[in-house]
Parts: C-alpha cells; structure tokens; sequence
C-alpha cells in the first residue's frame, strides 16, 4: 500500500541552496581568489541589488500568508497564489534569490558568486521548480496548467 503525500518532492529547500552557493562562493574567492577592485559605487549598487531582491522575495511571501498557503515546499499548498508578483512570475521568491546572489558578490567583491549563478539557476530548477510543478499540476490541474501557460517560470 503506497501512501500518497499531499507535498512537492522538491530534493533541497531553497535557503539551504542558497546558503550553499554563498558558501561555494566565498570558500572559492578563498582558495583561489581572482584579484578584483570593486569601486565603492559597484559596491552601493550590490546592496541595492540585495534589497531588491530581498524586498521583491518577501513581498513575494507576504501574498502567500495573504492566500492562507504555506511557504515550505514540503508542507501541503492550499491554493494558487496568481497576483503580486506572481503575475509575472511563477516564482518571484526565487527570483529575488537570484538578485541578492547578484547583488552580494558585488558587495563582498568576489567574482566566484556571479560566476556560480548559472549551476545556482540549474540546481534551483532541478532540484526544487520542476518538482514543485509536477505537484501543483496534480493538485490542481487545470487551474495551474493555465496559470502555467500564462505566466514565465523566472521573468
């Protein structure tokens, strides 16, 4: 007997993700650092860039509190959260992961973190998009196949 479970199969949660790619990042510039001279307006803009992206993630979750679903890809989704930034999104929270992946390195002035942006973007659709829209798609159905068909996976 098979039980079925009412969460995305999802292999890594996003912050753990993150935090390992900002780890990669920083453990790189150590071992093999790459000289760079980040003027302090580059460095300005990276904060910037950060709170965007922070901002735009967190207006992202405030919708999903608002629609009463939960944030943890392996908790049980109860609806499909379609306004806000979800109108041009279908995952603005990792949009604004992938701002402040681009907006740190700036900051910290290593290079290694923009360079690890691509694996970041891959690891993210692999190990947690595309099994979180297998189970929106089977929760839902025709509703998220639309909303699918509608609206971009990243911008």
């Amino acid at each position: 007997m098979t039980e079925h479970k009412d969460h995305a199969n999802v292999k890594i949660h996003p912050p753990v993700l993150l935090f390992l790619h900002v780890g990669v990042a920083l453990l790189l510039k150590w071992l093999f650092p790459i000289s760079t001279a980040i003027p302090k307006m580059i460095e300005w803009l990276g904060y910037g860039i950060v709170l965007i992206g922070l901002g735009f993630a967190f207006f992202a979750m405030k919708r999903f509190r608002k629609a009463h679903t939960t944030l943890d890809p392996h908790g049980s989704v109860s609806a499909i959260v379609t306004d806000g930034p979800y109108r041009f999104s279908r995952n603005p929270i990792y949009v604004g992961l992938v701002c402040t992946l681009i907006g740190l390195p700036l900051v910290l002035g290593t290079i290694w973190g923009i360079i690890l942006i691509p694996l970041f973007i891959v690891l993210m659709n692999r190990l947690v998009i595309q099994h979180e829209e297998v189970y929106l798609a089977e929760k839902f159905g025709d509703e998220y196949t639309s909303y699918k068909s509608r609206v971009r996976r990243w911008l």
